[in-house]
């Protein structure tokens, strides 16, 4: 090889070189005026946070997401948008920020939280359980995952509470529904009512009332095996409780008297086939 031809090959590498130089410098230089923007976006988030301005701080965040996404602070600044909205029960917006966070950052240290903040979303809408079921629903199975992926979290103790309490809400549901068929003397519906109450709520405050209806359908029906079945397990398990002393009284004579009026037609002894 000349000496001609080896100064050729050395100029050449040395401004491949520089080029190579420059364009990491470039690079470097790009990506830390972004991290610089991303970091100034999410502090005006807070700030705006902070004044109570929950979209403005949400849209702030998601900024911060966008210009910087492969940073450690993009999933943060995910699920500061969510709490935003959450903050102000801009719960539609909050929902699907939230459930956004956990699809693109599933496997982020804050899931646990930002399940749990899902859950609050749907918990706080539950004004009637007769009418919110959606909403009960989705509380119930959020916290129910929660309890069952994080048991030892902070966030899996209060969806406990929070469970016991929905699960409360629905039997309540059940029990009106119950009552709307006890008080139209459609016995079939409202036993499987009660019964549903019993064996699905059982944790619940429903379930005395439910043990003493079933009483009272039965011993209205004329199967008085079946309603000293439900009496004694009452007792059994309640016996202090006011609706076994209620339920005690039906078998008493002179409550059979006032209120009992036993009508052996068509239609009670098909209801009692139902039974045989």
């Amino acid at each position: 090889m000349s000496i001609r031809r080896i100064i050729y090959v050395f100029i050449i590498f040395i401004f491949c070189l520089s080029c190579t130089k420059k364009i990491e410098e470039k690079s470097v230089i790009k990506e830390t005026n972004l991290e610089l923007q991303m970091i100034e976006a999410y502090q005006e988030g807070l700030e705006e946070l902070k004044k109570g301005d929950a979209i403005f701080a949400a849209k702030k965040f998601n900024e911060a997401e966008i210009l910087f996404p492969q940073s450690d602070v993009a999933p943060r600044a995910a699920l500061m948008a969510g709490y935003s909205y959450y903050t102000q029960n801009y719960y539609g917006d909050a929902i699907a920020e939230l459930e956004r966070f956990l699809r693109v950052y599933q496997n982020n240290n804050e899931v646990p939280y930002a399940k749990y903040l899902l859950g609050l979303c749907y918990y706080e809408q539950i004004v009637d359980e007769r009418k919110d079921l959606q909403s009960i629903e989705n509380s119930k199975k959020i916290f129910s995952e929660l309890i069952k992926e994080y048991p030892n979290t902070e966030f899996a103790i209060d969806a406990e509470f929070k469970l016991n309490l929905i699960n409360d809400i629905l039997a309540a549901k059940e029990m009106y529904v119950g009552r709307y068929y006890f008080d139209r003397k459609k016995w079939v519906a409202a036993i499987n009512r009660f019964k549903y109450v019993i064996n699905d709520y059982e944790t619940t405050i429903y379930v005395q009332e439910a043990l003493h209806r079933l009483v009272e359908i039965y011993y209205i029906l004329g199967l008085e095996s079946e309603a000293k079945k439900y009496a004694n397990l009452l007792g059994y398990n309640y016996q202090s409780s006011e609706w076994y002393e209620v339920s005690y009284s039906v078998f008493d004579k002179n409550y059979e008297n006032k209120n009992i009026k036993k009508e052996e037609n068509s239609i009670l002894k098909r209801f009692k086939s139902l039974f045989d």
